[in-house]
């Protein structure tokens, strides 16, 4: 590839929505201007113009302002080649480090943090395929289909932290995984019939792993105190544990003893209404017309 065609393709990706700073995120906003103040330092530093490090790096004018100005997160790629023309040694790949942490929404971060502690997750959700088991056109489809909508920023940077969550089944020590999914949204075609089916694929795939555990809720059950909405249920190795359920906790995170109990003799309620695993991937095949 030519070196217009790289610095070409490097600019488009700059352009890609889901890197802006959140302005309320406190410490993305710190961690971000702090690389960008570090950056414009060593360019400075160098005696180069923005104009001359643009074309370095393969980069617009205003993409470089915007990064060095805090108010754009960089690309792994952007700090890589910038390390090499500011001549860093490293010291500037290696902040990726922290800008990946602050890369996805804040409250995404805390649950994903939460997720990848955790060596039991509980999850039931009602009206929707649990984002953990959600495919890229899948969680894309329903959040654009929010009211009022989020903006494409919004909109990329929310499907990546969604997938980034993901990672909790490639953890070893593997954890422990139980899902409970009400039959409604799997008939929901989300995203189009091409969608629907990888999204079923999907749950058919990650349903066979054997730290997981699928199952399905019919809708010609009899009622299960899930109806009022999800519940999420993580348990971590010193024993302690933290659970979230809409209703009666309104989603907020609880710890306390007695509302644990309550959530788990909820959840323990609905996974015994629930089809056992084998008929709950045999129903999935069926939806797929493949049984």
């Amino acid at each position: 590839m030519s070196v217009d065609g790289e610095a070409g393709r490097r600019e488009d990706e700059a352009d890609e929505p889901g890197w802006d700073v959140d302005p309320d995120d406190e410490w993305g906003v710190a961690v971000i201007t702090t690389v960008g103040r570090q950056l414009k330092l060593r360019r400075e530093a160098l005696g180069m113009r923005v104009v001359d490090f643009a074309k370095a790096v393969g980069y617009g004018e205003d993409m470089v302002y915007k990064i060095e100005s805090g108010k754009r997160i960089p690309r792994q790629d952007y700090l890589v080649v910038s390390d090499k023309v500011l001549r860093a040694g490293g010291m500037v790949a290696a902040m990726w480090e922290d800008v990946k942490k602050v890369r996805y929404p804040k409250k995404i971060r805390e649950l994903g943090k939460l997720e990848g502690k955790a060596v039991e997750i509980g999850v039931y959700e009602c009206n929707i395929v649990a984002g953990l088991l959600q495919t890229p056109e899948h969680a894309r489809a329903l959040i654009e289909a929010a009211q009022p909508p989020y903006s494409p920023d919004d909109v990329e940077r929310m499907v990546a932290a969604r997938l980034a969550r993901q990672s909790v089944f490639e953890r070893n020590p593997a954890p422990s995984i139980h899902f409970v999914l009400e039959e409604a949204p799997l008939r929901r075609q989300v995203g189009g019939t091409m969608a629907w089916r990888q999204q079923l694929e999907r749950l058919l795939e990650v349903g066979r792993l054997s730290n997981v555990t699928l199952q399905v809720m019919p809708t010609n059950t009899e009622p299960h105190p899930g109806l009022d909405g999800r519940i999420e249920l993580l348990k971590f190795p010193d024993g302690t544990a933290v659970g979230r359920a809409d209703g009666r906790f309104n989603g907020r995170p609880v710890t306390d003893l007695k509302q644990l109990r309550i959530l788990e003799l909820r959840y323990g309620t609905i996974r015994a209404q629930a089809l056992p695993s084998r008929e709950s991937l045999d129903f999935i095949k069926e939806l797929l017309g493949e049984k």
